[in-house]
């Protein structure tokens, strides 16, 4: 039956989003909602049905769907690996999915796009589902392009925002060099496997390991390593690494439920998802991993950073996701895959819980998002504003809720490793964790803590499909690591799925109760840090507000780089891309005009018809002219075969 829940799981959102597409303006906002969010909620079900059976069966379902293409002895297929890793994946998605779709019943109730926008959301499921399930490189090709092709058209849903469709476009492009970087990886383990299917380049993965590529000079590299660099470009492009990083702050143009959709659970996790799954390949390229736990490490600290400057209470959130993306990344680096994937399933809980918190202050708050403008909110958003607390509070790490445990133990992995950039790696993590807190409670403190505006007296709770959302998933943002940290971190848990070193390898010792982990952890100094980051923020902008007032932090040169984001911006469109335009300005005026117009095409008519004026003069109208020739010609060809014969004889 694993088979045939998984087809099941995989068409439902599909099933529902075509439904919604086509018949949903005619039949009305209710059908819409129904046939959508039934949809999910039977591939939820489902995920959850596969999830606890494979986990008490240790059953791996590696199954081909039919033949896409043969070519050749190649063949190209479609079909399904669920394993633990899978049916994880598959319940975080569909959780969170649903969840984002019934907050929608309220968010998007009066947007005329309101069939179009379900249906887009259910679509998007779709994509992840068929990324996250696939068993071969080229089904993954297809969710990975279908999910950048949804959030292209979710980003820029209010397509008559100019700001939408700059943040869309700019989302699509960046996304376009991460996958040319991943097609280029699996076009070199096609080219030495012969195969697209995992399965088989796990097995031919010491091949790959053997097989030099070489470039200019005498520099070459293991096809392993390239593969797997080039693999992570596509994973640092979805999953927002630095310097591919500046697309997701800009995504909170498209509506509140798909920036929580994007940025918990589906499209940016999915290259912490593919580092996880190609982890038999990474295992064996250390060269690899560190370059993943430098990348991963570097964009948690100075994306994190970033957040302290936000005022827009979703870009803050948006700088909060890029920080804990780079902490999953970096723990990827140091082969902690399993501790990265549960803090992909924590954080995805928490971070949806913290966008949708972040949706019902500002439809409630008649769609202001700007911080500096709200104040004193806790008494008229009380749902709103205890589930705000608990998202921020696992989002720090606080002991006890989930993001403590994930939070917790990969830091300790970091700490652990040995591998090149581990210290560096480590020192930013750590530091991260104060800045977190800070930037964390800067924003619950100016939301809800304070004066009220006198604007928001009017100001009244969110209705219950908006708080309903934020309820269910404020549960297992306190409860799910409870249960769950003993044997998907410290157990074998993702034994059948993920190649990774024993938790002893991973973190100098073993735990198999959340409890006993608790308890060591406030040996370290985590725990403490991040209460000085919640101290802090409670002295900046409780204690002593008026502290920050009339200091000129502005005008220095540090805010300045910090509020033009490092300048990536200015880097990107300033100066490569208007480069690239110079430089793609003169190809065309030296190739197509002064070459292939000028010379090639009306340059060869021009001398065509200057070679005909000039043969013209000898067409006199005159006979005894054509007489001459005549003879002319006659005795040229008489005596070229005289003498011809000459040297024959």
């Amino acid at each position: 039956m694993i088979f045939e829940y998984s087809l099941i799981a995989l068409l439902s959102p599909l099933v529902g989003s075509i439904l919604a597409a086509f018949l949903g303006k005619s039949l009305g906002k209710t059908f819409v909602n129904t046939s959508t969010i039934l949809g999910v909620m039977i591939s939820f079900v489902l995920s959850c049905i596969l999830a606890l059976e494979i986990y008490q069966t240790s059953t791996v379902l590696n199954q081909n769907i039919y033949t896409w293409l043969n070519i050749g002895s190649f063949s190209f297929h479609i079909g399904f690996l669920i394993d633990n890793l899978t049916a994880s994946m598959m319940v975080v998605v569909t959780f969170v999915s649903l969840m984002v779709h019934i907050y929608t019943i309220g968010y998007m109730h009066d947007d005329p796009g309101y069939h179009r926008f379900f249906a887009y959301i259910s679509l998007f499921t779709f994509s992840m589902l068929s990324l996250v399930m696939a068993n071969n490189f080229l089904q993954l090709f297809f969710g990975w392009e279908a999910v950048g092709v949804m959030s292209y058209l979710l980003i820029g849903f209010w397509y008559t925002k100019e700001s939408a469709i700059k943040a869309n476009l700019k989302a699509f492009l960046v996304n376009r060099v991460g996958d040319l970087s991943m097609i280029l990886g699996i076009g070199i383990i096609f080219s030495i496997t012969g195969s697209l299917d995992y399965q088989t380049t796990f097995f031919e993965s010491q091949n790959l390991a053997q097989t030099e590529l070489f470039f200019i000079n005498e520099w070459n590299i293991s096809a392993l390593t390239a593969s797997c660099m080039l693999l992570f470009g596509g994973a640092m492009g979805k999953s927002a690494q630095m310097p591919l990083h500046v697309w997701l702050p800009d995504s909170m143009e498209g509506p509140t439920p798909i920036s929580a959709l994007i940025h918990a659970a589906t499209m940016v996790t999915a290259g912490v998802f593919l580092l996880a799954r190609m982890s038999p390949l990474f295992e064996l390229s250390s060269t690899a991993l560190s370059f993943v736990l430098i990348i991963g490490a570097t964009t948690a600290l100075f994306t994190g950073i970033l957040g302290l400057i936000q005022n827009d209470i979703k870009r803050v959130i948006a700088y909060s996701t890029l920080s804990q993306l780079g902490y999953m990344v970096a723990a990827a680096g140091v082969s902690a895959y399993s501790v990265s994937l549960f803090h992909l399933m924590t954080h995805a809980f928490f971070k949806a819980l913290l966008f949708l918190a972040a949706g019902s202050v500002i439809v409630a708050l008649h769609h202001e998002q700007d911080i500096r403008k709200m104040g004193g909110l806790k008494s008229k958003l009380p749902i709103t504003y205890v589930t705000s607390l608990i998202g921020s509070l696992a989002l720090i790490g606080f002991p006890g809720f989930s993001g403590f445990f994930s939070k917790d133990a990969l830091i300790e992995a970091i700490g652990h490793a040995d591998i090149f950039g581990s210290g560096f790696a480590y020192a930013s993590v750590i530091v991260g964790v104060f800045i977190t807190a800070l930037y964390s409670f800067r924003l619950f403190f100016k939301v809800f803590h304070g004066s009220i505006n006198e604007h928001h007296s009017d100001v009244k709770e969110s209705p219950v499909s908006i708080t309903l959302p934020l309820i269910l998933l404020a549960i297992p943002s306190v409860m799910v690591a409870w249960p769950t940290v003993g044997p998907m971190v410290f157990g074998s848990y993702f034994a059948t799925s993920i190649a990774q070193p024993d938790a002893y390898q991973i973190f100098g010792y073993e735990y198999s109760t959340a409890y006993g982990f608790l308890v060591h952890a406030f040996s370290g100094p985590v725990i403490y840090i991040a209460m000085m980051g919640v101290l802090t923020a409670y002295v900046l902008y409780i204690q002593k507000p008026n502290i920050l007032k009339g200091k000129s932090f502005e005008s220095t040169f540090i805010y300045r780089l910090l509020e033009n984001k490092y300048y990536f911006d200015d880097l990107y469109e300033e100066v490569i891309a208007k480069q690239a335009r110079n430089i793609g300005q003169r190809f065309w005026s030296l190739g197509d005009v002064k070459i292939i117009d000028n010379w090639i095409v009306n340059g060869t008519a021009y001398r065509i018809g200057n070679i005909a004026n000039r043969i013209k003069v000898i067409q006199t109208g005159y006979i005894y002219h054509y007489v001459l020739m005549m003879i002319l010609g006659l005795a040229i060809f008489l005596g070229w075969t005289i003498i011809s014969a000459g040297y024959a004889s």
